[in-house]
């Protein structure tokens, strides 16, 4: 049985499924063994989204988080309604106390809700920065080391440590990547790709003894690279012979274009109800 994606949450909707788009992502795996959920979204269109698109969200054997913010967790109660009990797969740093300012404003980024709040609906949270199987085929990609010196944090985010008078820039160490390992190879699904996508690729290849990934899906944090950033990005997916590449969430309209122009067939928008067989 070939595994299945579909995203479930994502900013655009490229069909008329009676969906709903928002900031954020979620990605449904279905697999022999059994079903993933990549994240949650905001929590507006989670729900209404599966049920439109035929996922069955009490289906899932386990949920997994790409990173603590809002917009990929926020929808964690919602799937609880329907899952009960589940384990929920994350690094530990994932309620860290986050925001984002660009010195005129500022605003909580975090996750919305509390450990004790989630875990009272039903999330078994296991949480680790090493390498995981979820369920076999599926893995989490453990916290992904920054090689480079040109995919950049992002300046306007900031972490509050607890006791700390002063905020600090946040390094998002929590951010993490799917792995499914298919019988077309390795599918990286990205929840944001706040560790940069080389450093990302780079680890997961290393990590799994690959040489190549069939597919990437997923946001690509792209929409805020700089174009050196850019292009050594558009060289890596050419030289790991990445066959489909979907881009959804933070990839930003302008640089999906520019993805789409260059690789051609191989590019596919990842919008609400976008699937990906491997």
């Amino acid at each position: 049985m070939p595994v299945k994606l579909t995203i479930l949450c994502d900013n655009s909707v490229g069909r008329p499924f009676g969906v709903v788009g928002e900031h954020g992502f979620a990605c449904f795996i279905e697999t022999e063994n059994g079903n993933v959920l990549f994240d949650a979204g905001q929590g507006m269109g989670i729900c209404g989204n599966a049920t439109a698109l035929g996922k069955n969200l009490a289906s899932l054997r386990a949920v997994a988080v790409s990173h603590g913010h809002y917009d990929h967790t926020g929808g964690l109660p919602q799937v609880l309604s329907h899952t009960g009990p589940i384990p929920v797969y994350g690094h530990p740093d994932i309620f860290a106390q986050r925001t984002w300012s660009d010195g005129k404003s500022t605003r909580y980024i975090g996750i919305p809700h509390r450990m004790s709040y989630l875990e009272s609906l039903g999330a078994q949270f296991h949480l680790s920065g090493n390498p995981v199987e979820i369920i076999p085929g599926i893995h989490l990609s453990g916290e992904v080391p920054r090689r480079n010196d040109f995919e950049k944090p992002d300046a306007n985010m900031t972490l509050h440590p607890r006791g700390a008078k002063a905020v600090c820039p946040d390094p998002i160490a929590d951010d993490l990547s799917l792995v499914v390992d298919s019988e077309k190879g390795l599918i990286l699904v990205l929840g944001c790709a706040h560790a940069g996508m080389i450093n990302i690729f780079n680890h997961v290849l290393a990590v799994f003894k690959r040489n190549r990934i069939y597919a990437v899906i997923g946001g690509t944090h792209l929409g805020f690279a700089q174009p050196d950033q850019f292009a050594r990005t558009v060289e890596a997916i050419d030289r790991y012979g990445i066959e489909r590449m979907g881009v959804s969430h933070c990839t930003g309209l302008e640089k999906a274009a520019m993805l789409h122009a260059h690789l051609g067939k191989r590019f596919f928008f990842g919008c609400v109800g976008a699937e990906l067989e491997g």
